[in-house]
């Protein structure tokens, strides 16, 4: 029984550079040789890979629709299995060649049809051009969505705090102010006290080192008057 099946084939770049029709043919000559009917066949796109394929980065994507037996089916897969030049391929059954695939493979018959070729295998893809009328869009969308973001944000929490702290401010500074002047009258008394023992003190060593040189004077006096007595006796 036949299906219809849509076929994703990956080209290896180097086939397409020497010639798009021959690379294509590699794939409409193989459904040929299994009996498979070409409904459609043409360039998908050319892109970079998401990993190498046999040493390739990027590759040319053919698309084709056709109908063939489900028997002749394993032997097809092996035909492209084998193939050096197809890199990939993708067998998918589907009901019916999608609206409008027809128009463009025989639009790769015209004589002004040309394929670009391929870039280097290392090539990054280019990217996508804005649409005419688009461009900016994106811009001011993001710049209107900041801005309403912003409006829309509720406050730091730090912002917070410092609201419902602020009514509290002024008991704070006066409690500050009374502290500190607690903490100034203390100090003053303590010099005050600490000046007064200083004082004391000195006052009480001074008198002691009087005593004592008075004491020291005394005993001076006494001994010198216990030495001229023996010699009046004597005398």
């Amino acid at each position: 029984m036949s299906q219809i099946y849509e076929g994703m084939f990956l080209l290896d770049n180097d086939v397409v550079r020497e010639g798009y029709e021959g690379a294509k043919a590699l794939v409409t000559s193989a459904l040929d040789k299994h009996g498979a009917t070409l409904l459609s066949a043409r360039r998908w796109d050319e892109r970079r890979l998401a990993y190498p394929i046999s040493g390739r980065r990027r590759a040319t994507f053919l698309i084709a629709y056709y109908q063939i037996d489900g028997g002749e089916m394993p032997g097809l897969r092996r035909e492209f299995d084998l193939s050096e030049k197809v890199l990939r391929y993708l067998f998918t059954s589907v009901d019916a060649v999608p609206e409008g695939e027809v128009e463009l493979a025989q639009a790769e018959g015209d004589a002004a049809f040309t394929v670009p070729e391929p870039p280097d295998d290392d090539a990054p893809d280019p990217e996508p051009e804005p649409e005419e009328g688009e461009e900016g869009t994106s811009s001011e969308a993001a710049t209107d969505g900041a801005e309403q973001a912003s409006e829309e944000a509720p406050a730091p929490a730090s912002e917070e705090a410092t609201k419902d702290a602020s009514p509290e401010a002024p008991e704070a500074s006066e409690a500050s102010e009374s502290s500190e002047s607690s903490e100034s009258s203390e100090s003053s008394e303590a010099s005050e006290a600490s000046e007064a023992s200083e004082a004391s003190e000195a006052s009480e060593a001074s008198e002691s080192s009087e005593a004592s040189e008075s004491s020291e004077a005394s005993e001076s006096s006494a001994s010198d008057e216990s030495d001229e007595t023996p010699e009046k006796q004597e005398a």
